[in-house]
């Protein structure tokens, strides 16, 4: 997949110099690590091994600190809001970018915008897989699309919120599809998931790293993948391209942020920090058993890789448009 994304360059955030040499020995206290959604999902994956490696490397605690809601709005903007220190960071998903368009959709103001964080590092970027629960009657993407438009909106899904990722990409999927499914929005993937494994909703599109225990397990049938290619723990499942639905693409991806004015000194130390933490093998192992392996983007490349990500699901927002 190609590296991209937006927000501002960390070269281009003001400072005092005063400020700057105050910061040098950044830190001496504890850092809170944001997860915008309940435990159990991507984000929150994400964040517990790369706090555990940054409280090695930085010799302070890295407390993660769940603030879910609103699919991922709460966290975020309290993040956006937060003192620009280097002490509260945010371990997002690329509906980030997503929840200020939708407000747009609305007429209403956003509550933060892309502008107030300033991008740490990508640490995974996977994509998202179609779930149905073991004992639901398709076995393969066609049986699922004959079934949905054999009944149109009578197949639940779940979701993390609305114009979350997993709404985002379920969307994406249906109107390729022509067909019509019905969404229940959730806190958060993980009360996601608890729905479909207790068959309350019927399907589910999510990352592999909160899949494939569940598959293991055979509680779980994953039919396909928004991947441009097959996800390597789930080698026999295709992706929608291979079905002939080119522009069904969609990654959830996990990154690390600062408020957008955090002085450059501590931004430094913290892509430092993250450039050694996707290689502690303790990280990597928690991520490879997941199977949601290390992806990781310094600062620079990671702003390249948001704004492509971001500019391919802004358009599919547009096309979802209003979801009262």
């Amino acid at each position: 997949m190609h590296r991209r994304t937006l927000l501002t360059a960390t070269a281009a955030l003001p400072f005092a110099g005063a400020a700057a040499q105050a910061q040098t020995d950044y830190p001496t206290r504890a850092v809170t690590m944001v997860v915008a959604f309940p435990p159990g999902g991507q984000a929150d994956l994400a964040a517990r091994p790369t706090a555990a490696a940054l409280e090695r490397i930085l010799r302070q605690p890295v407390v993660v600190q769940n603030r879910g809601g609103a699919a991922g709005a709460i966290g975020n903007t309290h993040v956006a809001r937060s003192a620009p220190d280097g002490y509260t960071l945010l371990m997002a998903l690329s509906s980030l970018a997503v929840i200020p368009e939708a407000e747009k959709l609305f007429g209403r103001t956003p509550p933060y915008t892309v502008d107030q964080f300033a991008p740490i590092a990508l640490v995974n970027a996977d994509p998202t897989m179609l779930a149905v629960p073991a004992s639901a009657p398709w076995r393969t993407l066609e049986e699922f699309i004959a079934a949905a438009k054999a009944d149109p909106g009578g197949i639940p899904y779940g979701s993390s919120g609305n114009y979350g990722t997993l709404h985002v990409a379920m969307e994406m999927f249906a109107n390729a599809a022509g067909i019509r499914l019905l969404h229940v929005p959730f806190g958060g993937a993980g009360p996601a998931i608890t729905a479909l494994l207790s068959g309350q909703t019927k399907a589910m599109a999510s990352a592999p790293g909160t899949l494939t225990q569940h598959a293991r397990d055979g509680r779980i049938r994953v039919l396909a993948c928004w991947g441009k290619e097959r996800v390597p723990a789930f080698p026999d499942v295709p992706t929608f391209m291979e079905k002939g639905f080119s522009n069904v693409e969609f990654y959830i991806w996990a990154g690390l942020f600062a408020p957008a004015a955090t002085p450059a000194p501590v931004i430094q130390t913290l892509r430092t920090a993250m450039g050694q933490a996707v290689r502690d093998p303790q990280l990597v192992q928690a991520f490879t058993a997941a199977g949601a392996p290390v992806a990781y983007l310094d600062a620079p490349e990671f702003q390249r890789f948001f704004e492509e990500d971001s500019a391919r699901l802004l358009r599919a927002v547009q096309r979802i448009g209003k979801v009262e």
